[in-house]
């Protein structure tokens, strides 16, 4: 069938060649609709239910919310897992579903059990499922901001009130009609509230209550339609109009009347527009600020909605008042486009290192330029089956691209092309045209096979990345698919367009001039063959010294999940002590700013305090998510800094002021490693239980024990306890005595002191909550708190501490649950040291000084998780695959000695990825595993190459020894250009400093290395291994 495949090739060579302009229209086209990121997307099917209870406590969130809520979603169908957070005033559940369940089918399921519960709830509070949105979601940030000398219309400055107000009715609405965006979060400034604020004396003297007030304010704010009726032919609709416009209108409401004196709101109660009681605040530069989130459909393509987001906030910046500016200050764009810049970076210099090294070994220029034009072609077809299977080109996917290893299959054909044309030319240097074509079909279909094979093998080896599942399987399916896609497509290459483009274009005199580098390796290379075929067993020995020593080295090397790609920017994370209030967090983060800013490096800070409007990302308000935006490296003032530099000395800088804790990391990774564990660090210790307190003492003995070890950095255990509450306890007896009840008495000091809304005012589309509550100056002075009036049901009055005990003391501030029970979490980041030994001696040192009582255990989270499952999966699957390839070989040669013989290059090439690694001071990762793995591809190549030939050679002549040195001689040219070529196809890869290179450079590395090692072994040890076991053989013959 090969055979037949090559022969049409060659035959049909100009329709063949047609081809390539198919290839070439349909991969521009597919280019346009290629979707770019900087990394895939790892979230797994999560859903979050968040539901807002205000005022209630953690434990109360917990008992009449959380539990109802994780008990009813107990049992859906494909649920891999919950957890939940209680804190004040917020309830939010996390149900995670097995990967591939689909999200909106997973919706439908919360949605329906959602509705069953309702009746269980507190009235009044609705659960409600976040954005349709993936943890990399928060594409697009911008900040609300008016000029120093900007007014309004009525002369005042702009207050965060109207910014925010801005926000929310003219930008917002906006921004959701571009595609893809699905939700746009705001936090900071105040939502516009009307306040009625009753004085307690003057309700007194009026003898009103603040209930009357409420009843009054409900009962005179409605338009009520009455119908309509026909008078002289003409509808006309009655209409009773009677809603409250303006703070006038609300002064005016009348609440009851005294000896027939009407008495008016505004007789006892200010009224102005207020603030509300928030949850969140946001900060730039120092100063308070409204800060907008634009939240991407999950699915969508990052770098285009937040281009379309970035595009329509200009076109925003026209409608908004003279003096508002919304400014972009995160755009994912930034970081994608740095990424795949240097994506591009490595594959542009990798082609052109090949192409020279073609020009250079080939010796021929029509020859270098058929196998270059591979590249390209196969580029296309790989882009064309990336848009069609749903693939984002992203560092991942096109990290592992190496165009030597593609082109690999096309030199070998090329080179034995050239060689058989240019010595089956005649004296006069010409063959006539059917010669030609057969002599190009015989060395096409020479070599074709073991090409074939070669790559149908570095293809085999990629499908053990497939079977990994989970974040780990997201993480690197891209990579493992876009590999196989170009392999797979210069092999279709190889079989049909450069076989017809050798006999269109290989015509006239060829020569073959043999290059100064094939000349010198030739001569260096004879006597070394021979020297080693003598001393085989030295060579042998040495060869089986060396893989059982890099065995060792490896052991020692240490491993982690991915290298942290370096995003370009800082994410801060600032806790402040419990308890902490909004405004106070405010005051410290702007001085906190003020000191990040004085860096030369930093170009804007900004912040979010608290809990958004939109609970994606809860945050108490003592904690603070800080974005340092660094400006371009070159703007610098010491450029050769390291940012690792950079946050060690911001960290000395921040460590002077007070009252502050810091975790640093990134944008994009401290989402990561939130949405994969829970755990917004490296490793996370989970201790489960029921007691807090007991909970709260085993977090600290296991703090105590990972500070003592050597690496860990930000160690702290989550925030749980320290919530200064205050506490109304009603007297019931004391209740009794007056006539009123416990409900009553909770009614009333929720009213007075929290607030009740009491309606909506309108003006035009935007709506405003109305609010009675105490002055501010009555609400936080507690001895003032003590001599409020409850009122009666006779009409007198009471103080409130004659039937109730005020009293301050702490409360939980946060209860954790995963999968039902309580847990409390000690989370630690790893600096200078690699991730797995540090988890090992973790967990050795907990077993030995930490007393965990009974009924507590522990788990281990974070990105050490994905790390065991990826290593555990693959120590399955790598060994299964390396079976399958020799099992090819087997066929491949019909022979399991020849078979054993080529696969001895795998332990061989593998030596020098390990060397390589220990060398640059590298870590074992995903990533070099990878290398690995495409490593024992490229060694199994080389191997049959150069066998399968010396084979054939014996068999011709009968002689095994000279067929050896002959063989290997006339393939040296060809071992070492697809040895050459695939290495230095990953040069840039290994040597690059940009964005995302972090992540492929282990990889480069491992396969430089490794194909440096496997060829000086393929050259000395295959030959000595097959004339060592041939040798009785040929005695026999």
């Amino acid at each position: 069938m090969i055979d037949s495949i090559l022969r049409l090739a060659i035959e049909r060579r100009l329709l063949i060649l047609c081809f390539i302009f198919v290839i070439v229209g349909v991969g521009v086209w597919s280019y346009q609709k290629l979707p770019i990121d900087a990394v895939p997307d790892i979230t797994n099917v999560q859903v979050q239910i968040n539901t807002a209870a205000p005022g209630y406590s953690p434990q109360e969130s917990e008992q009449r919310i959380t539990y109802p809520v994780e008990t009813a979603l107990a049992g859906l169908p494909n649920l891999a897992y919950t957890r939940s957070l209680s804190r004040y005033g917020l309830s939010q559940v996390t149900v995670v579903f097995e990967e591939g369940t689909d999200i909106y089918f997973a919706r439908n399921l919360i949605n329906a059990r959602l509705g069953a519960i309702k009746s269980v709830l507190p009235p009044g509070l609705e659960p409600e499922m976040g954005p349709i949105s993936t943890g990399l979601g928060e594409i697009f940030m911008y900040t609300v901001q008016a000029k120093a000398d900007a007014r309004m219309a009525n002369g005042e400055p702009y207050t965060a009130t109207d910014l925010r107000e801005i926000q929310d009715w003219i930008i917002k609405p906006q921004l959701a009609q571009v595609k893809g965006v699905i939700e746009v979060n705001s936090i900071g400034g105040y939502n516009k509230q009307y306040h009625v604020m009753p004085a307690p004396a003057k309700l007194l003297i009026y003898k009103v209550s603040v209930e009357d007030v409420m009843q009054a304010l409900q009962a005179n704010n409605d338009n009520r339609g009455a119908g309509y009726i026909e008078r002289n032919g003409q509808q006309l609709l009655v209409r009773s109009p009677g809603q409250l416009g303006t703070i006038e209108d609300i002064g005016n409401v009348i609440i009851a009347e005294h000896d027939s004196v009407p008495i008016r709101m505004k007789d006892v109660a200010d009224i102005s527009i207020g603030k509300e009681l928030r949850t969140g605040a946001a900060t730039r530069d120092g100063v308070e600020t409204v800060l907008g989130t634009a939240m991407m459909l999950i699915g969508a393509n990052s770098r285009t909605v937040a281009q379309d987001v970035a595009a329509k906030l200009e076109d925003i910046q026209a409608s908004l008042p003279d003096g508002v500016i919304a400014e972009a200050v995160y755009d994912r764009t930034a970081l994608v486009d740095k990424a795949i810049a240097t994506v591009s970076k490595n594959l542009l210099e990798g082609a052109l290192l090949v192409i020279v090294v073609l020009f250079l070994l080939l010796g021929n220029f029509r020859a270098a330029l058929i196998t270059a034009a591979v590249i390209p072609l196969s580029m296309l077809m790989t882009i064309t089956g990336m848009v069609k299977t749903g693939v984002s080109a992203n560092l991942m996917s096109l990290g592992a691209l190496d165009f030597g290893l593609i082109v690999d299959g096309a030199v070998i054909i090329v080179e034995n092309c050239v060689r058989r044309l240019a010595e089956n030319q005649h004296g006069n240097g010409k063959q006539d045209l059917r010669e030609r074509l057969n002599t190009v079909f015989d060395a096409t279909s020479e070599v074709i096979r073991p090409s074939l094979f070669g790559v149908a093998i570095i293809t085999i080896v990629y499908i053990p990345i497939f079977s990994l599942t989970g974040v780990e399987g997201k993480m690197f399916h891209p990579m493992a698919a876009t590999v196989v896609m170009a392999l797979l497509s210069a092999m279709v290459l190889s079989l049909t367009v450069v076989p017809a483009a050798v006999a269109v274009f290989m015509n006239g005199k060829i020569s073959e001039k043999e290059s100064v580098v094939i000349a010198k390796a030739k001569s260096a290379y004879q006597p070394l063959l021979k020297l080693a075929l003598r001393f085989r067993y030295v060579v042998v020995g040495f060869a089986s010294v060396l893989v059982v020593f890099c065995l060792w080295l490896a052991s020692t090397l240490g491993s982690e999940f991915i290298p942290q790609l370096n995003e370009g920017d800082i994410a801060l994370h600032a806790m402040r002590i419990p308890g902490t209030g909004l405004e106070q967090a405010v005051e410290m983060q702007e001085i906190l700013e003020q000191r990040i800013a004085a860096f030369p490096e930093v170009d804007k800070v900004f912040a979010r305090i608290g809990t958004a409007e939109v609970a994606t990302d809860p945050m108490p308000p003592n904690v603070a998510d800080n974005f340092v935006i660094l400006k371009p490296r070159s703007e610098w003032p010491d450029s050769s800094k390291t940012k690792a530099e950079l946050v060690e000395e911001m960290e000395r800088a921040l460590e002077e002021l007070p009252g502050n804790n810091y975790e640093f990391t990134q944008p994009i990774q401290m989402r990561f490693n939130e949405l994969i564990s829970g755990v917004r660090a490296d490793l996370g210790i989970k201790i489960f239980g029921d007691d807090l307190d007991q909970l709260v003492l085993t977090a600290n003995d296991v703090l105590k024990v990972v500070n003592a070890i050597d690496g860990a950095a930000d160690a702290r255990v989550e925030q749980v306890t320290g919530l200064p509450t205050l506490s109304v306890i009603p007297n019931r007896t004391a209740l009794g005595r007056y006539g009123l009840n416990v409900a009553e008495l909770q009614d009333w000091v929720s009213a007075a002191i929290g607030g009740e809304s009491a309606g909506i005012i309108y003006e035009g589309d935007r709506r405003f909550e109305l609010v009675v509550r105490l002055p501010e100056t009555t609400r936080r002075d507690i001895d003032q708190l003590k001599f409020l009036p409850v009122p009666l049901k006779n009409g007198d009055y009471v103080p409130l501490e004659e039937v109730a005990t005020l009293d301050i003391s702490p409360a939980p501030a946060q209860i954790s649950r995963e999968n039902g029970k309580r847990r409390i979490v000690v989370t630690a980041n790893v600096r200078g040291r690699d991730l797995g030994s540090f988890v090992k001696e973790v967990q050795e040192s907990i077993r030995e000084k930490a007393d965990i009582p009974p009924g507590y255990w522990l788990d281990y989270g974070g990105t050490f998780e994905q790390l065991e499952s990826a290593s555990q999966r693959l120590s399955i699957v790598v060994p299964l695959t390396l079976l399958v390839i020799l099992g090819i070989l087997v066929m491949a040669f019909s022979s399991f000695k020849d078979a054993l013989i080529i696969f001895s290059g795998v332990p061989l090439a593998l030596t020098g990825g390990v060397l390589s690694l220990y060398l640059r001071d590298m870590p074992l990762s995903i990533s070099a595993g990878i290398g690995f793995i495409a490593l024992s591809g490229v060694a199994v190549l080389n191997g049959l190459v150069m066998l399968a030939f010396i084979r054939q050679l014996w068999h011709e002549t009968g002689q095994l020894t000279e067929s050896i040195i002959q063989g290997a001689m006339i393939r040296l040219r060809p071992v070492l250009m697809t040895a050459l070529v695939a290495s230095l196809g990953f040069v840039p890869m290994a040597l690059n400093t940009g964005t995302g290179a972090e992540v492929q450079r282990p990889l480069a590395t491992v396969v430089i290395g490794g194909i440096i090692s496997s060829t000086i072994l393929t050259l000395l040890v295959l030959p000595v291994l097959y004339q060592w076991v041939h040798r009785r053989e040929e005695k026999a013959a």
